[in-house]
């Protein structure tokens, strides 16, 4: 069953611009004409997140008390709008539409710019553990191209929150290898790739390797270019693996 929703989620931001040499200095009312003299803002943000996102369901969902395992699936840049039919042409999505079934809930927003913001995803995740049966221990990103980035910049941000992670032909920021080395990754890139480089994922490996990381998997197509997506989620063994992960178990992420 797949279902489109629409989230709305006010979220309380914090900004505190500090000028001057020392944050803490007291602001005057005003500076002296001809002088330049430290002074202090702060103000209460409240942002409107909207996100449009195609829900999948396990067959047996309505039929059971358990809860289920969730996947987090971000696009690439060309799936990017306000036409939620264009998330269908690639990854988990493409697949539920061809009729395959998960043992899992699978959630696919749509970015309506060209990016993934943490800020807008975490509200997402949140609003779904609230309303559905999620295994909070069971909870996966995966994603290719655009959707690459957003799956290391996701868990960079929210380390704690995911059981394993799945980046296709993305990148990250090498100086994030610490706050996720305890999870189980997988990477995956096309040698031939020529929109995104291979060394945006080697990059991201040999970081996680220094920093310790002892479950990160690395499969490189010799032959694919930026297509790596599609032999990564039309090969069983890779949901498998996927399923497997369970946040807090070893690093083989077996129960």
């Amino acid at each position: 069953m797949s279902n489109l929703r629409e989230l709305c989620i006010r979220a309380c931001l914090i900004g505190v611009f500090c000028v001057g040499a020392l944050a803490g200095v007291q602001a005057a009312d005003k500076p002296a004409p001809g002088k330049q003299e430290p002074q202090h803002f702060e103000a209460e943000v409240t942002v409107k997140v909207t996100l449009n996102y195609l829900l999948y369901l396990p067959q047996d969902y309505d039929t059971s008390t358990k809860p289920w395992p969730l996947v987090l699936f971000l696009h690439g840049a060309g799936e990017s709008g306000t036409e939620i039919e264009k998330v269908k042409l690639h990854g988990p999505p493409k697949l539920i539409a061809a009729g395959k079934t998960f043992p899992a809930i699978v959630v696919s927003p749509q970015s309506a710019g060209r990016g993934w913001n943490p800020q807008s995803l975490n509200p997402l995740l949140d609003d779904l553990v609230a309303k559905y049966r999620v295994d909070k221990d069971r909870i996966y990103v995966t994603g290719l191209s655009m959707g690459g980035f957003g799956t290391w910049a996701l868990a960079a941000a929210s380390p704690q929150r995911f059981a394993a992670i799945a980046p296709i032909c993305g990148g990250g920021n090498p100086a994030d290898a610490a706050k996720i080395k305890h999870l189980p990754i997988w990477v995956f890139h096309g040698a031939k790739d020529n929109v995104v480089p291979l060394s945006a994922s080697e990059s991201m490996v040999k970081a996680l390797q220094a920093a310790g990381a002892a479950d990160v998997k690395f499969t490189v197509y010799p032959e694919a270019a930026h297509d790596s997506w599609t032999e990564t989620y039309d090969n069983p063994e890779f949901f498998e693996w996927l399923f497997k992960q369970k946040r807090g178990s070893s690093q083989t992420g077996k129960p």
